[in-house]
Parts: C-alpha cells; structure tokens; sequence
C-alpha cells in the first residue's frame, strides 16, 4: 500500500492490459448505456461518428478504475474528490487497454495535517498507443501517521 510519503511528483504507474471483448460491451451496454452504437453491430456501422461498434466511454472508465485500483494501491483506497474525463477515441472490441497514471500534484491539506490531495492525470491506451480516456482526478492521500478512528 502506497502512504502519502511513497508518492513524488513526476511519479508514474502503469497497469496490467485488459482486453475489451465484443460480449462484454454488449454486456455493459445493455445493462447501463443501451444505445445501439454499443449493442447493435449491423446499425452501429450506418452511425455517423462511430461507424461500428464501441465501448460505452463509461465501460471504459469502469475499467480503468478497476486498473487504477491494481496499479496504484493507495492506502485506505482512491477516495475521489474530483475527476475530468475526456475519451478522444472509441474503444473497439478487442482493444487491449492499460492505463498510464502520473501525479502531478501534491497539495496538502492545510486543516488536517495528516493527509493531502494528490492530482494525477490517466491515459487509457490502446495496443496501437491510442489514447482511449484521458483524465485528470484528484484523490485524498494520508500519511502513515494516518489512524483511522
């Protein structure tokens, strides 16, 4: 587990991949973003933008948590206070994702002294090295000093 002392601006972390099955985006899909250009293939080729199949950018996001959660184990979790999220491409069956974390801010918190907000800005990629999500979010770090009540 990383403790506000183990992380230094400029760090980075990268994660495993994680392929996008054409299944698993129906899946999704149906379940949480039932738009056809996520779970019809034959009309999502006739759309104007996506012209095929493509992950929900929320399917996308949901997975990139899950890698965060594996490559950047900070202690007590990732307690989100703020997030930005662009997805300049479309996620395609068969993309195998990983993210790419780097902190570019530390700010410590100026009534608890015991924690800080730490900035990071993500880049989902795909195995061509295109950029899938980008994001900047800003989480609550504590110290080892940290007890929790």
């Amino acid at each position: 587990m990383l403790y506000l002392e183990d992380i230094k601006l400029g760090d980075c972390f990268i994660s495993r991949e994680y392929e996008m099955t054409l299944e698993e985006i129906k899946q999704f899909a149906h379940a949480y973003d039932p738009q056809i250009f996520h779970t019809d293939e034959d009309q999502a080729k006739a759309h104007p933008i996506f012209q095929g199949i493509a992950a929900s950018g929320w399917h996308t996001s949901a997975v990139t948590m899950r890698l965060w959660t594996e490559c950047f184990p900070v202690a007590y979790g990732l307690i989100g206070s703020e997030s930005s999220i662009r997805w300049p491409r479309p996620t395609r069956p068969n993309d195998k994702i990983h993210v790419e974390v780097e902190i570019i801010a530390i700010t410590p918190s100026k009534t608890k002294t015991d924690r800080a907000i730490v900035t990071y800005v993500t880049q989902t990629l795909n195995q061509n090295n295109d950029v899938l999500l980008l994001s900047t979010t800003k989480i609550v770090v504590f110290k080892k000093e940290f007890k929790a009540a």
